[in-house]
């Protein structure tokens, strides 16, 4: 789907909102919860009663109108016991970020110092899913569970305490903070997930293939191909040389 501009305005909005009220209150970083998941969970559910809902024997970010959505800024291993737990009783929405254009700043432990921002060379897109979504598998044929892939604009703070002589490698992030929202991708259904194969792709198709129309890394490839075959979307065909061929399936 598309984001319209109330959406993007509604979005900025509650950035102000959960933002300047850290800011004033702690400065940067220093929420119990990172800021990107606050906005987040302040955008899908501003009233804050349906925040934070014990549900068995876990807390669901979001308990609305009997369905449940979860903030996952990554890491998804960490939602296999909810799912397992949630999905025998309620919808529920995984709502993963995924930054398409990050500025890059630099804090130092000892003065507070942060350096000015520095746009990143790479762009995030809604490919760079598949890393997590193939941690929680097993579920993704669940009809109880939908995907909202939400691409945003941050910053990225990063402490200056690395191993390298700069500090820079091996630092540690403090905190993402989310300065616009550029699009949304709702996964509602299996057959939902053949948007993620472009148009572009051939009939019969190769891991590597995937990979050069999607501009992902061979192994974010293997990984999706790896879903799509599990989720009943494409099929192997056959071989061409020593890579697998795959195509779509007509019916799902």
């Amino acid at each position: 789907m598309s984001v319209t501009q109330y959406d993007q305005t509604l979005f900025a909005n509650t950035c102000n909102i959960i933002v300047n009220k850290e800011r004033n209150k702690n400065g940067i970083g220093t929420l119990q919860e990172k800021t990107l998941h606050a906005v987040l969970k302040n955008f899908y559910e501003p009233d804050i009663s349906h925040q934070e809902v014990k549900v068995n024997r876990f807390v669901a970010d979001i308990l609305h109108e009997d369905e449940i959505i979860e903030i996952q800024t990554g890491n998804f291993n960490n939602m296999r016991k909810k799912l397992n737990s949630f999905l025998k009783f309620y919808p529920v929405t995984i709502v993963y970020p995924i930054i398409h254009v990050k500025y890059l700043y630099w804090v130092d432990e000892a003065t507070g110092e942060v350096s000015s921002g520095r746009k990143s060379p790479k762009r995030g897109s809604f490919y760079d899913a598949f890393y997590e979504l193939y941690k929680i598998k097993p579920f993704l044929t669940n009809p109880n569970l939908h995907i909202c892939l939400t691409l945003l604009d941050a910053e990225e703070y990063r402490l200056l305490n690395g191993w390298s002589k700069d500090k820079k490698r091996g630092s540690t992030r403090y905190d993402r903070i989310p300065t616009s929202l550029v699009d949304e991708l709702y996964i509602g259904n299996t057959s939902d997930y053949m948007c993620l194969i472009p148009e572009e792709v051939p009939e019969e198709f190769t891991v590597k293939d995937y990979a050069v129309y999607t501009h992902i890394n061979p192994r974010y490839s293997q990984l999706a191909i790896n879903i799509f075959k599990y989720i009943g979307i494409i099929e192997q065909i056959g071989k061409r040389g020593r890579c697998y061929l795959y195509t779509r399936r007509n019916t799902i």
